[in-house]
């Protein structure tokens, strides 16, 4: 085989408390990337949709990720991929991280699975790296691994899968671009110690109430007093979103990675339903444009389809 087709999906990164250490895949939206081994060493980039994104590999999420994967062979090899965004980049659910994670994944395929899904998701970090700067895997790993993720360290890497109850994911993502980059350089670098320690409580309980599959603790836990009160200051009608969501039903939210986009979680569908009409009332009063998606947890990560 010298040719493979991968789905790879959006995600939810921070899941609200957990700032670069708890993410979540969702079933929709997702990319589509065909990737081709090559007998020589070189990377080629085709795109098939319309956002321009570049096309040479240094400066190209999966391309950099390609290009890791060819150095730990030695520069032996190559890779032609071919690349169907349908995560617009700067929508805060993982554009970027599916990208890399999809290029990671369908090279891992094409060489015989020969690394470890630690190795598959340290070369899709590179990606990561060129899109924010930062090498964190909070998208990366659920994208790969599937589920909801926590990133226990980085240095080095421990990712634990987190079992998690069905539950469904209403998203708003308002046509705006917020930058990864530009959103990290607006935090505070130091936080108050009550803070911390409330900060600390809600990560624990969100844990918590994931493997108990307890909606309610979920719902309790699911609140930032470090990050959102900075970010969402970036997202036109945050607060309004999130305050009448949890009025329609939804456990709770917030800013999905660096936003623009806000997620909501919800027990029921049809709750799930209620929540995205929500979302539109408001952006439809704004003026601002938007696309919404209801969804689920995806448990499979990147799947290869072909």
């Amino acid at each position: 085989m010298n040719s493979v087709k991968v789905k790879s999906p959006g995600t939810v990164a921070n899941l609200v408390c957990g700032f670069d250490i708890l993410g979540l895949a969702l079933s929709e939206p997702y990319d589509v990337m065909e990737l081709t081994l090559l007998n020589e060493p070189k990377v080629i980039i085709r795109n098939k949709d319309n956002f321009n994104l570049p096309t040479e590999a240094e400066k190209n999420v999966a391309g950099v990720v390609l290009l890791s994967v060819m150095e730990r062979m030695n520069n032996t090899i190559g890779f032609e991929v071919v690349i169907e965004k349908h995560i617009k980049p700067g929508s805060g659910i993982g554009s970027s991280a599916a990208s890399a994670a999809g290029a990671a994944v369908a090279a891992n395929h094409l060489l015989g699975n020969i690394f470890s899904s630690d190795e598959v998701v340290q070369f899709a970090m590179n990606g990561e790296k060129l899109a924010s700067g930062v090498k964190h895997a909070d998208n990366i790993a659920p994208c790969i691994l599937g589920g909801v993720s926590l990133i226990r360290s980085i240095h080095p890497l421990d990712i634990i899968s987190v079992p998690s109850p069905d539950m469904f994911v209403t998203v708003v993502h308002p046509q705006i671009e917020v930058r990864t980059s530009d959103a990290r350089q607006i935090l505070r670098q130091q936080v108050l110690l009550k803070d911390a320690i409330k900060q600390w409580g809600n990560i624990a309980g969100l844990i918590a109430g994931f493997m108990k599959n307890d909606y309610e603790l979920i719902g309790r836990s699911l609140e930032d007093v470090i990050i959102e009160p900075v970010r969402s200051i970036l997202i036109p009608g945050f607060h309004e979103v999130k305050e009448k969501c949890k009025g329609a039903g939804a456990l709770g939210g917030g800013i999905s990675g660096s936003g623009p986009s806000i997620f909501m979680l919800s027990k029921e569908e049809a709750t799930a339903r209620q929540v995205e009409k929500v979302m539109k009332e408001v952006y439809d009063k704004i003026g601002i444009d938007y696309n919404t998606y209801v969804t689920t947890i995806n448990r499979k990560g990147v799947e290869v389809v072909a």
